[in-house]
């Protein structure tokens, strides 16, 4: 068994493994996404058993092996409990913390993913924010993380940056009026809409969820998300499903 390490993160995935044992996924300061094993978590008096669910943030002490860790202890800074008494709201968490999973590499820098899930996650307990809005805040700095959000800043096409009203997905990115006459199509926003992509872009994580939309901009961001989205997410995300079926009961 290797040395000891802290490790400071937050559970993507926790799963069974064997008859007592816990394999969790820990997206970390200090190493990136890692998998980690909890001994004997699944025993009924085990101190680690409520350590190890989904949400839990916290610092893990753990020895290093050559594929994954082995958690032996854990000071847990927040379980998020608040999430997980509502339905809707474990379902946005559950599919945030798969879609980080997702984006994330093994034993790479996540350290600005990790900060943006849980300052995400604080955002979903606040009852006055819409929750389908906290999700395309979500979804849009992700993809701004890992370089491949779209050009909102100017025109795909000549590089102006004046008349942006149009958006096409292929394109990925904005053109201006005078190249959306040459050659028609996209998706239409006004400023307000424009701005709204362009300010969760620039923004630091602290600032992300402190305004609101109207709900037509919102259906024009949300659209222009949902359909980039789906350039760089090549499978089903089980959560992401199982959250539309749910809001679509609504």
């Amino acid at each position: 068994m290797g040395q000891t390490c802290i490790l400071t993160g937050m559970i993507l995935s926790s799963a069974p493994a064997g008859e007592y044992d816990k394999r969790i996924t820990l997206l970390t300061l200090e190493r990136g996404k890692v998998t980690a094993f909890a001994r004997g978590a699944r025993r009924p008096k085990s101190s680690m058993q409520a350590a190890t669910n989904l949400f839990c943030f916290g610092k893990f002490e753990a020895y290093e092996g050559r594929d994954a860790y082995t958690v032996v202890k854990a000071d847990i800074d927040n379980y998020f409990r608040e999430l997980t008494l509502d339905l809707e709201l474990t379902s946005y968490g559950c599919y945030f913390l798969e879609l980080a999973d997702y984006f994330t590499q093994y034993h790479s820098d996540g350290r600005a993913q990790l900060k943006l899930l849980y300052q995400t996650l604080r955002a979903l307990s606040v009852k006055s924010l819409d929750h389908k809005l906290v999700r395309v805040i979500y979804e849009w700095k992700t993809l701004a993380y890992y370089g491949v959000a779209p050009n909102v800043f100017s025109c795909v096409s000549c590089g102006s940056r004046k008349n942006l009203h149009y958006f096409l997905t292929p394109q990925r990115g904005m053109i201006c009026g005078d190249c959306h006459e040459k050659r028609p199509g996209g998706y239409y926003l006004n400023e307000a809409a424009l701005y709204a992509l362009q300010y969760i872009i620039d923004s630091p994580v602290e600032k992300l969820y402190t305004f609101t939309v109207t709900t037509e901009v919102y259906e024009m961001i949300s659209r222009i998300v949902r359909t980039y989205l789906k350039l760089y997410v090549e499978r089903e995300l089980k959560t992401e499903v199982f959250l539309e079926s749910l809001i679509q009961e609504e």
